[in-house]
């Protein structure tokens, strides 16, 4: 399994002559190509790079069906933290550990960080996608929801291929550009590739030093701070907390939460002055976490919260932490209650974006809004109650 959403760190801006989107495919690549050439590349290299280009109809039905997020983080993590993952991943680290203590010395991050990610993207680079990826980015360039997203990878990838290290005809990897065992996409590679294996080249397919090493690039140009924790579970105080004053985007010293009453629930919490914050993924009477300034980092590489906060735990199970306790989370809605809410949170003037039943930032943002409204607990997580209450 692999995450179905684009990585979208370090995307490039878009070229100031971006070529419009829609309409015949075939006039699109001849403006790319001009677009290619009028930046500088060699006439016989954007002839060669573009020549076998094809619209993949098969890439944009899976950029029109993401709904494995439409599951809650228990239901997610259960679904991709499995016992073949834990045991490959707690074997790859100790068989790979000079190349992780090199990661760790160099970039400060854990290698259960990696691993998480190695393991989640592409199982351990056995399933890295059979896409064309000049295919994929030129159909979601030509595609009219996010070409600015992806017009400036189809340009970095004629950079690689100018190199050596790219393939039109032959690379392959998900459906949204990413290549390889860690899925960069080709501005990513660009910008924090590194050659781990010292052959010469950036082999993100073949090279597990090159992969990991590259990620741990990124993840350090994205703002990782070294040697520094990203997630931890808690155990919350009897009497609660001030749930408005949860969430990712709310957050405190760790010596204010833990005056709160908030503890480890394996070890002890962080540092007394590091800023925090409570993540309750599926509301107070589920799981909980203690967020450091690390997992917003995670949001760099990916825009899911279940995802991020999935591979965040991940990395802690793979460092050495238990399964989380569950408790007994109050019952989230339906793909179609959740819509229903949505639609009633936007009727209300809250900005939830799509329509799609994914519990997103913006929908979250807009059921605590309500919830604080409304007198109800604050934490975020939308239920009947909430909906019947709307």
């Amino acid at each position: 399994m692999r995450v179905l959403i684009p990585i979208l760190a370090a995307l490039m801006a878009t070229p100031a002559a971006a070529a419009p989107c829609g309409g015949s495919f075939g006039q699109f690549v001849q403006t790319m190509k001009a677009d290619a050439r009028s930046q500088g590349h060699p006439a016989g290299d954007v002839n060669a790079f573009f020549d076998s280009v094809r619209h993949d109809p098969a890439t944009l039905k899976a950029d029109r069906a993401q709904g494995i997020f439409r599951w809650d983080f228990v239901e997610f993590s259960r679904r991709v933290i499995s016992s073949y993952r834990i045991q490959h991943g707690t074997r790859y680290a100790s068989d790979l550990d000079p190349i992780f203590d090199r990661i760790e010395r160099e970039f400060g991050v854990a290698r259960g960080v990696l691993l998480a990610f190695w393991a989640l993207e592409t199982d351990f680079g056995q399933v890295q996608g059979d896409f064309n990826t000049l295919n994929s980015l030129m159909t979601l360039s030509h595609d009219c929801r996010r070409p600015e997203l992806f017009q400036p990878q189809v340009f970095s990838a004629l950079e690689l291929f100018r190199r050596g290290d790219f393939d039109p005809r032959g690379t392959t990897g998900a459906w949204a550009g990413e290549i390889g065992m860690v899925q960069m996409l080709p501005g990513d590679i660009i910008e924090y590739g590194r050659d781990g294996d010292g052959d010469g080249h950036v082999q993100l397919k073949n090279s597990v030093a090159d992969a990991l090493m590259s990620g741990a690039a990124m993840l350090r140009g994205m703002g990782w701070r070294a040697n520094e924790p990203w997630l931890q579970e808690i155990v919350l105080p009897s009497g609660g907390l001030d749930w408005a004053e949860t969430g990712v985007e709310r957050g405190k010293p760790v010596r204010d939460w833990a005056r709160l009453g908030v503890r480890a629930r394996n070890g002890s919490l962080g540092p007394a002055n590091a800023q925090a914050s409570v993540i309750l993924p599926v509301g107070r009477n589920g799981p909980a976490f203690l967020a450091y300034p690390n997992f917003s980092v995670y949001f760099e590489w990916n825009q899911s919260f279940t995802y991020v906060t999935t591979a965040a735990y991940f990395a802690t199970r793979l460092e050495g932490a238990p399964v989380y306790d569950v408790r007994n989370p109050d019952p989230g809605l339906s793909g179609d209650q959740m819509k229903a809410l949505q639609r009633k949170l936007a009727g209300r003037g809250h900005d939830v974006g799509d329509v799609d039943g994914i519990l997103g930032a913006g929908t979250r943002a807009a059921v605590r809004a309500e919830q604080i409204r409304l007198g109800l607990a604050a934490d975020a997580w939308p239920t009947a109650t909430l909906l019947n209450r709307l």
